[in-house]
């Protein structure tokens, strides 16, 4: 028997205060949340919102995508897509699709044009039966600042439409308004349109949200205008017979006092806890964000070092606390400057051009955004879905054949030293390579049967731990 020092009753007493510290801080951090996260988020005008906006805007995108990009192979130029320089100018889209269509999955991927054609296969399907995954009725810099004779309109018209999308199911599976702030010069105008859209929306659909509803709050600099809108939640839903926490928010960073407040402390968790529970998502805003950097308007875009730090100090304030993390738009639109239907062709390949400088800008700046852990951004057109989709399907595509032997080798290794009884301690690390294959599932880049090739069963991928892996495989082996 060895000797000890420390009693049992020390042992339970300092045991007991840590256990405390460690659930609140386990409370606090949660760690991602598991359910799934769009891509993006399209914001519209209110003035312009109808029932039937979504679907329209989708097919929208799809003609986009077929008149300056008709091909893979034009797709696959467009964007770069690795293995696309390999392919000759001279090469037949046509018959090289047939050839590869072919082919065996395994030599089809190998093929230098493989993966612009998985690629634009999987961005003809997104576009045909989900072009938008997440939409937001404006009212706020979409919307601009009207009579509110007309905002009260508007908010009345939208709520009816939303209503009607849902009898007729053409709403996409998340969607929200944004209100104008709760600032001094605007918080009454927010809270009017507030009342008038969720009243008329409850009236119209007897006491139903959609799936997925949220609220943005925008320029959120103090706590207060989070938890003034968390009272304003709790009033309506007991006034409109609503499920308690039925209403949901999402915050919008994009102003430097919300990142460092007067105090030199970055207060992004105390407006997550002012929200109780509430906030689901931060989107940054961009624009107002490097504005009030003073940046210039020439400079504001997504990739400028301010918009860096911003992302994170972002993240590293919110990381594993369940809150989503949505980057800003490229405001650079894909559209031709040319419109009708009698173009020379100088006009068409000018169109053509511009277009495709766009798409490019937009795809950089995506890909910007997922190299530095941001999962979901804007688009304020539906000719920038192309890109998007592109950009998402790219990103994950890119690394999967690695991600599938780093996955299946790390998984091989846990296994073996759990079985010869070793302590495995690097969980956090497989959660982290588990992660890569949730997030492209989320996105559509993958399929479950892909994730098969890691070794995993789908109750295992379903299961979304990496930690619950571990444990179930060592209780098989005993």
């Amino acid at each position: 028997m060895p000797l000890l020092t420390i009693t049992a009753d020390q042992k339970e007493q300092v045991f007991s205060e840590l256990r405390s510290a460690n659930l609140a801080f386990q409370q606090k951090y949660p760690g991602d949340r598991p359910d799934r996260q769009p891509v993006h988020t399209v914001y519209g005008g209110a003035n312009l919102f109808r029932g039937n906006s979504i679907p329209a805007l989708g097919k929208r995108a799809l003609e986009t995508l077929h008149t300056y990009a008709p091909d893979f192979l034009t797709f696959g130029r467009i964007f770069g897509l690795d293995g696309i320089e390999q392919v000759s100018e001279n090469e037949s889209a046509t018959a090289l699709e047939t050839y590869l269509n072919a082919l065996p999955a395994k030599e089809r991927r190998a093929h230098p044009a493989g993966l612009a054609l998985e690629i634009y296969q999987k961005v003809q399907q997104k576009l045909q039966f989900e072009a938008i995954e997440d939409f937001r009725v404006d009212f706020e810099d979409g919307y601009g600042n009207r009579s509110n004779a007309e905002e009260d309109e508007t908010a009345i018209f939208t709520a009816k439409e939303m209503a009607r999308g849902m009898q007729e199911n053409t709403l996409s599976p998340f969607i929200g308004i944004r209100i104008k702030p709760f600032t001094e010069e605007m918080k009454e105008r927010g809270l009017r349109t507030l009342d008038l859209f969720l009243t008329t929306l409850v009236q119209e659909t007897n006491g139903v949200l959609p799936d997925n509803f949220v609220v943005m709050l925008p320029k959120v600099t103090i706590p207060e205008q989070v938890s003034t809108l968390v009272r304003v939640f709790e009033w309506l839903e007991t006034a409109l017979a609503l499920p308690h926490q039925a209403l949901k928010m999402e915050i919008m960073v994009e102003t430097t006092q919300s990142i460092m407040d007067d105090e030199g402390i970055n207060p992004l968790f105390r407006f997550i806890r002012a929200s109780k529970g509430r906030c689901i998502a931060t989107h940054f805003g961009t624009y107002d964000y490097t504005a009030s950097c003073s940046i210039t308007a020439r400079y504001q875009e997504m990739d400028h070092p301010v918009c860096d730090f911003a992302h994170h100090m972002t993240k590293v304030a919110l990381a594993h606390s369940g809150i989503w993390l949505s980057d800003g738009a490229t405001n650079t639109m894909p559209i031709g400057p040319h419109r009708g239907e009698h173009l020379t062709e100088a006009q068409l390949l000018e169109n053509r051009a511009v277009v495709h400088r766009a798409w490019r800008k937009g795809y950089n700046h995506i890909r910007h955004s997922l190299w530095n852990g941001f999962y979901q951004g804007w688009d304020l057109n539906p000719a920038q879905l192309p890109m998007r989709y592109a950009a998402v399907f790219a990103f994950f595509l890119e690394s999967h054949e690695d991600a599938v032997s780093r996955l299946k080798t790390f998984v091989e290794k846990a296994a073996r030293a759990t079985l010869i009884g070793d302590v495995f301690d690097d969980a956090a690390t497989g959660q982290g390579l588990l992660n890569y294959f949730l997030r492209a599932l989320n996105s559509g880049a993958i399929t479950e049967e892909d994730v098969l090739e890691t070794g995993l069963t789908l109750d295992e991928i379903r299961g979304r731990s990496f930690k619950a892996i571990l444990e179930s495989r060592r209780a098989q082996q005993l």
